[in-house]
């Protein structure tokens, strides 16, 4: 096992070196110029100079490139040009609140999306697999920011049950320790606030775990639908087991291995949804930063985000395949 994850890790130094290659063409192509997005209205050439020379933008292209690798190596993503801080810094300052958002996101995502495609897939055929899958497929083509907007002017304008805007109330007098609003109103015993910092995720979450729902669904059904017809559970039945004792002990758990596998890829693609779903919502989070550093043209910040979200990408995935070996022993045998 230990073998596995020194070759896992050593596998991610030439995927994020490339990944270094592409966000530093890719973000030097984009319209516009940073200094001037900067300095807005009182641009002057001579302002435009100094940032430019600041920042190193006005050397060659392979000089640039070289001195961000040289910083990368030594743990330094930048400086915003923008807000002055380091980039590294700002990117775990607003961490907890795209991880509870996408933690809601998930969680929603799970709680209905398996159960659902255990009905399809047991029921595989009829009117109510059908239903389900439908409705599956509904939710995997409505692009996420038009169904935040939706349910924002449904549930938080029109019908005014759910707060719409920020992470918690600003009224109340809430400790912030830990940087995640739930987690720090339980363990300050302010329940209030823990419940309050719910629900303002609640409208963002279920917009943001419509697409991992439905994949989901119908991941679920397929492993259902497969399981169900081995040999193992004929003669299970035979044995005269309890249904309940079939779907949790054999249905289910030979199930969940490419269920498990598309949570992990489903987590790490919310980070890319978080981006608008966090924009309508106004969530201080990583997706609005990175937002805002798009139309900044604030390169540091859009080249450090992207890189530190794609090495949580792949810290996911590794856990996703150690999780294996415990959810299916013959995985962990070989």
């Amino acid at each position: 096992m230990l073998r596995f994850v020194v070759i896992r890790l050593a596998q991610l130094l030439p995927t994020l070196f490339g990944l270094s290659i592409l966000l530093f063409a890719w973000v030097r192509a984009l319209p516009g110029d940073p200094a001037q997005a900067l300095l807005g209205d009182r641009a002057t050439p001579e302002a435009i100079d100094r940032i430019n020379e600041t920042y190193g933008f006005n050397e060659p292209l392979l000089t640039q490139y070289g001195m961000y690798l040289a910083a990368l190596f030594r743990g330094d993503f930048g400086e915003s040009i923008r807000m002055h801080e380091p980039v590294l810094s700002a990117f775990f300052d607003k961490l907890p609140a795209t991880i509870e958002l996408s933690v809601v996101a998930l969680a929603f995502a799970v709680v209905v999306g398996v159960p659902l495609g255990y009905i399809a897939g047991r029921r595989a055929g009829t009117n109510v697999d059908g239903g389900i899958v439908v409705l599956s497929l509904i939710g995997s083509v409505v692009p996420v920011f038009f169904l935040a907007l939706l349910l924002k002017y449904v549930f938080a304008i029109e019908l005014e049950i759910f707060d719409s805007v920020g992470r918690q109330n600003a009224r109340l007098d809430a400790t912030h320790t830990t940087g995640f609003y739930i987690l720090d109103g339980i363990i300050n015993v302010q329940f209030a606030a823990a419940w309050d910092a719910f629900k303002h995720l609640i409208l963002p979450g279920l917009a943001l775990g419509t697409i991992p729902l439905a994949v989901i669904v119908r991941q679920t059904r397929g492993a259902v639908s497969e399981v169900i017809h081995e040999d193992y559970i004929r003669t299970a039945r035979a044995k005269g087991l309890r249904s309940i004792t079939i779907t949790v002990r054999h249905v289910m758990r030979n199930a969940l291995l490419p269920v498990v596998t598309t949570l992990g890829l489903q987590l790490g693609l919310l980070f890319s949804g978080a981006v608008l779903t966090e924009t309508v919502f106004a969530l201080d989070g990583v997706g609005q930063y990175l937002y805002q550093a798009i139309q900044d043209r604030d390169y540091p910040v859009l080249q450090g985000f992207i890189l530190l979200i794609a090495l949580l990408y792949a810290l996911i995935t590794l856990l996703v395949d150690l999780s294996y070996g415990f959810i299916d022993p013959r995985v962990r045998e070989s």
